[in-house]
């Protein structure tokens, strides 16, 4: 005969195994291990939201320029960054619901742990490649070894991206693993780190030597410079924090919560870039080209100037924000007889900037 249980028998025989239970947990220190990783998930879901929001305008700002190859890439971003968040999610809810209770899983690694972190490492290349693309177009007509240089660090940090990557897969197979190849962890954030303050310093360095001596178009650059120089600041302080929290408590998972912001504040950092027109001009589609061309047909000047400085126009127009759907600029008088010809060239990288 089966026997029954009464309902406070059987709350009566959970209790124990409940307390016993609760009793393992803290021993494991939740609070500032998985918990750190849970907190750090639902702050890069915030930031994968703002994602949302800069690709959504950007679309909506080149929405009759076709496919381009800045609108690939705005959606080649947009996949990782999702792809990042995916995995995370699946990391933590693999050890606090999936694995609950369950405390030898706790020191496993899961697949999604090590594949969000190369995801993560080839955001970062990617977004280093398109800063390098933009400090090479605006340094056209001006000499390359800025560029080159700079170039040359990003590729560097590549190669020792591919190491890192390598040694997540070979080397880490367990959570005690982590702490053996700390070392790796220094020597990329503080390369990476390196690298951000080296292309922030070179866009600015572009950009200060692009002034015109015009107020309003000094004042969008000195904007510009600002912005790029707060980014530079944030993602370089973001991976020495990572760094900082890695050697000062490496038994938690703290280091590991603020690395899940970093692709994040990449991608954004990058998308506010293209959409920098947006932002600092509320009205950009009714006053494209505003300043060159008076609008009721008052006055609209157009180009015509001789063969080397057609040639030197269409060069800036090419510029470091170029988008290859920008309205391009036409004049009817020589240049000298409207306004000098490098703050012309300067609009043209100013107005490129936001619709790259």
């Amino acid at each position: 005969m089966v026997e029954t249980l009464s309902l406070e028998e059987l709350v009566q025989s959970i209790i124990p195994m409940a307390s016993s239970t609760q009793d393992l947990i803290p021993h494991i220190q939740l609070a500032n291990t998985f918990g750190a990783l849970f907190i750090g998930v639902v702050l890069a879901a915030v930031l994968f939201g703002v994602t949302i929001v800069q690709v959504f305008i950007y679309f909506q700002t080149h929405s009759g320029t076709g496919i381009t190859f800045y609108k690939i890439v705005v959606i080649l971003l947009w996949i990782l960054d999702a792809l990042h968040l995916a995995l995370i999610v699946h990391c933590v809810y693999f050890y606090l619901v999936i694995n609950y209770a369950n405390i030898s899983a706790l020191t496993e690694v899961v697949w999604s742990s090590k594949l969000q972190q190369v995801v993560a490492i080839l955001s970062i290349v990617v977004g280093h490649l398109l800063y390098v693309h933009r400090i090479w177009t605006v340094s056209k007509g001006r000499s390359k070894v800025l560029p080159i240089t700079v170039g040359i660090a990003v590729v560097l940090v590549s190669g020792l991206a591919i190491a890192v990557i390598w040694c997540i897969y070979q080397e880490i197979h367990a959570a005690s693993d982590m702490v053996k190849t700390e070392w790796i962890t220094y020597v990329y954030l503080g390369t990476v780190a390196f690298v951000d303050v080296l292309i922030a310093s070179s866009l600015c360095y572009l950009l200060a030597t692009s002034r015109t001596g015009f107020s309003k178009m000094d004042l969008f650059v000195t904007k510009l410079m600002i912005y790029i120089i707060s980014t530079g600041c944030l993602t370089s302080m973001c991976s020495m924090t990572v760094i900082i929290l890695c050697a000062v408590m490496p038994n938690n998972y703290l280091f590991q919560a603020v690395d899940f912001l970093l692709i994040k504040l990449y991608v954004n950092s990058y998308l506010a870039l293209l959409n920098a027109r947006h932002y600092g001009q509320p009205h950009a589609d009714t006053m494209n080209s505003s300043d060159y061309h008076m609008r009721h047909d008052v006055y609209r000047p157009r180009l015509d100037v001789g063969a080397p400085q057609d040639e030197e126009l269409q060069a800036s127009q090419k510029s470091m924000f170029k988008h290859p759907d920008d309205e391009v600029l036409h004049i009817t008088r020589p240049v000298q007889a409207v306004m000098p010809q490098r703050p012309i060239e300067v609009a043209m990288q100013m107005n490129s900037l936001s619709s790259a």
